[in-house]
């Protein structure tokens, strides 16, 4: 008798501990938003992100998501393997100056949010995502469960640090290096070309919906326009908390300078899923004929820079959104392009 009470308190025993490990296991899968659940297989290293969180990530990631347009820019510069990616705004696709280097990567997400049957179809081994991306802790969380999940960056930072953030997360920081350095020495020939516009103001405007937004210094274009020596007009030399700021047609001097640059965000893409080479293009063209409608605002043509001719069409997806390295050449080459003496 004694031996069979044992006996039932020894699989209560077993039963009770098993209960406990499968509360554990639920736990783990479950998580706080900030920790990536699923544990890479092969050799790991851990990294820091912008978050302060410590994220195990695979060595050499073979299959990246990337959430966010400065990541994807970042994954496609450093020559990383994307496998999935978020639209561009105002688009149905990759932001269209991505379009090319993008070629057949699905898209997997948008300024809405991440979808996620699509994303764990993908059996991601890393997911990219920056402070411009809000996923509460529910959607971390099951991201966490895919794969691991690094903010590479926080906000305020520049387009520079965090790719420079990226690249160390990528586990490629030499090929980042080489990026960077590269970057300057194109914004030294071009400062050198400028001639006479090296003292010129340079107003960056995105015009959506009938009205302008005037770009703050924070963004990747406004930060070449720094680096290049350049100034802002005063309306546009500051901070601020948004993306940019609204101009009201009442003011309309507030977009003007000695040089303009004209962008556009909404049609600014091709159709959904168009990567075709010349997609890339497809921003400047839509600018151009939206800067048709513009002049036919009261108070436009009487702008500096559409007086002296210096009003000129660019892609919004790569001028007026956020952006790294290959986004801010963009910036660079149109610059040169048209104040390059």
């Amino acid at each position: 008798m004694r031996r069979r009470d044992q006996g039932h308190r020894t699989l209560r025993a077993t039963g009770l501990l098993a209960v406990v490990l499968a509360a554990g296991l639920t736990a783990a899968a479950c998580g706080s938003g900030g920790a990536s659940d699923a544990t890479p297989s092969g050799a790991t290293r851990s990294v820091t992100d912008a978050t302060g969180q410590k994220v195990t990530v695979p060595e050499h990631p073979k299959r990246i998501v990337t959430l966010s347009e400065p990541t994807l820019d970042g994954a496609l510069a450093l020559k990383a393997t994307v496998v999935g990616t978020t639209s561009g705004r105002g688009q149905g696709g990759a932001p269209a100056y991505l379009a090319a280097k993008a070629k057949g990567v699905p898209v997997v997400a948008s300024v809405a949010g991440p979808d996620m049957e699509k994303i764990a179809a993908l059996k991601p081994d890393l997911i990219l995502t920056d402070a411009s991306v809000r996923l509460d802790d529910g959607t971390k969380s099951k991201l966490g469960g895919m794969a691991p999940v690094v903010t590479v960056s926080d906000r305020g930072q520049t387009w520079q640090d965090a790719f420079t953030s990226e690249a160390r997360v990528l586990n490629l920081a030499g090929r980042g290096n080489g990026v960077l350095a590269a970057y300057r020495s194109r914004v030294a020939k071009v400062r050198g070309e400028l001639g006479g516009n090296a003292a010129a103001t340079v107003s960056i405007v995105r015009w959506n919906s009938g009205e302008p937004s005037i770009l703050l210094t924070e963004q990747p274009a406004s930060q070449v326009v720094a680096d290049l020596g350049l100034k802002r007009p005063a309306s546009q030399d500051r901070r601020g908390q948004g993306h940019s700021v609204p101009v009201s047609l009442e003011k309309l001097t507030d977009i003007d300078a000695d040089w303009m640059f004209f962008g556009t965000l909404g049609g600014s893409a091709g159709g959904q899923g168009d990567t075709s080479a010349a997609a890339d293009k497809v921003g400047a063209r839509a600018s151009a004929k939206l800067l048709a409608t513009a002049k036919k605002t009261p108070g436009f043509t009487k702008l500096k820079a559409y007086r002296d001719d210096h009003v000129v069409p660019v892609d919004g997806t790569a001028w007026t959104s956020a952006g790294g390295p290959l986004a801010v050449n963009v910036v660079l080459d149109d610059i040169a392009k048209a104040m390059a003496r």
